[in-house]
């Protein structure tokens, strides 16, 4: 299945927080699976990924929309099945961010994109099997 990028669920009401249940943990964090999906701008662009279990760890997130326009992942029907997704309307794909010290030296990670149902908010980050996509591509030229 062919994902298309929607902009983030946007929120400033910690109550309302969006709740992310990850399928299979990141890799690196085997005991982290809930997170919540923080905007931290007004645009709802720049999000974190923010751990319930341990708030101190937290993931950069940017729909690829905004940077990567043509940016359209094929996903695996198992990932697909994993997460519930009946149709390309239910996905919400985000791109794992490197920050630099400027925004100009930050990267995103696009073989490796979290994708989240938006309707059940159950998510995996998928590696990708496209040896043409960067784990380090520039954010802005």
């Amino acid at each position: 299945m062919t994902l298309m990028m929607e902009p983030v669920m946007s929120t400033t009401d910690s109550a309302d927080l969006p709740v992310i249940e990850l399928v299979h943990p990141m890799p690196g964090f085997p005991d982290r699976s809930r997170f919540a999906l923080v905007s931290l701008d007004e645009d709802g662009v720049l999000c974190a990924l923010r751990s319930l279990e341990e708030p101190d760890l937290r993931f950069l997130v940017v729909p690829p929309g905004p940077f990567f326009p043509d940016y359209a992942p094929e996903v695996d029907d198992s990932v697909v099945s994993d997460l519930g997704i009946d149709s390309a309307d239910d996905a919400l794909v985000l791109l794992v961010l490197r920050a630099g010290t400027s925004l100009a030296e930050t990267t995103a990670n696009l073989l490796a994109p979290v994708v989240v149902n938006r309707r059940t908010r159950r998510a995996a980050q998928v590696i990708l099997d496209d040896p043409s996509l960067s784990v380090s591509a520039p954010l802005v030229a």
